[in-house]
């Protein structure tokens, strides 16, 4: 069972609403001449999960997105974003429409920042928290128009690997603000790197069966309100566990990565730096 907080009501709700086998999701951004920055980013990347979630748990899903009428640089830098964070692309896109019928049948509807509330629509509402760099740090403000080179340079300068920022975003709950800095970003970036060599060095034994109870605590705490940090935080605890062999280590590295999507196993096969 896959259960999230209904924004409306403050309950958990179980997804999808009647017993069939394709969860619908639309992720909404802001209608109008607002520019789309890194909050619109994150409710993309709390529909990816959503929907990398579902799969996870048996489910089918197809996820939608409607935005404000962006012109074409702005789309393109969206559609790049969108590819550098590993979020799978929306099977439809459309512009807001004021009867909301793209994702009028959709079982969870995920709002950006800053969305406005659309109470005739039925489904679950999902509100994300508001995500942007620290006041004054690169000296960008959250949602600016920037159609080139790409929407993660207000945060991640050239040379970071942007799917640090994904790490960055999913160690907060989605209802949670996110406030981007040199310090988090590094912190991920680093962690990241290091899981990805401590996965490739596994990779070279045996393998092993996911232990049970880690396998059942992350199922849990994902089936529970999308407790996405809940499971970074586990492997981290699986990553030191002595009981753990590390053939489990790399399976479990591997399986979880399905909702993460942070290529964790980006450096399996290749020549990589001993850990320092």
């Amino acid at each position: 069972m896959l259960r999230i907080v209904d924004t409306r009501t403050g309950h958990l709700v179980e997804i999808p609403s009647v017993r069939r086998h394709l969860l619908s999701i639309c992720v909404h951004l802001p209608a109008g001449d607002v520019g789309i920055g890194l909050a619109d980013l994150r409710a993309l990347l709390v529909g990816d999960v959503l929907a990398r979630t579902a799969e996870l748990h048996g489910l089918q899903s197809r996820t939608f997105l409607t935005t404000p009428d962006l012109p074409p640089e702005q789309a393109r830098a969206l559609d790049r974003a969108m590819s550098d964070l590993g979020i799978h692309p929306p099977a439809t896109v459309g512009v807001h429409h004021p009867n909301g019928t793209l994702c009028a049948a959709a079982d969870v509807h995920v709002h950006a920042y800053r969305t406005a509330a659309q109470d005739a629509v039925g489904g679950v509402r999902i509100d994300v928290g508001q995500a942007g760099p620290a006041s004054g740090e690169r000296g960008v403000p959250d949602r600016a128009h920037l159609p080139s080179p790409g929407l993660l340079e207000v945060v991640a300068p050239e040379g970071v690997d942007p799917l640090a920022v994904r790490m960055l975003m999913l160690g907060h709950a989605y209802r949670t603000p996110v406030v981007v800095t040199s310090t988090a970003l590094e912190e991920a970036r680093r962690t990241l790197g290091d899981w990805r060599q401590l996965v490739a060095d596994w990779a070279q034994e045996p393998s092993r069966p996911i232990p049970a109870d880690v396998l059942r605590h992350a199922h849990d705490v994902l089936a529970d309100d999308l407790g996405v940090p809940a499971v970074l935080e586990a492997l981290v605890t699986v990553a030191t566990r002595a009981d753990v062999p590390a053939g489990a280590k790399f399976e479990t590295f591997a399986f979880l990565d399905r909702v993460l999507g942070l290529d964790l196993a980006r450096e399996v096969g290749h020549q990589h730096r001993a850990a320092t």
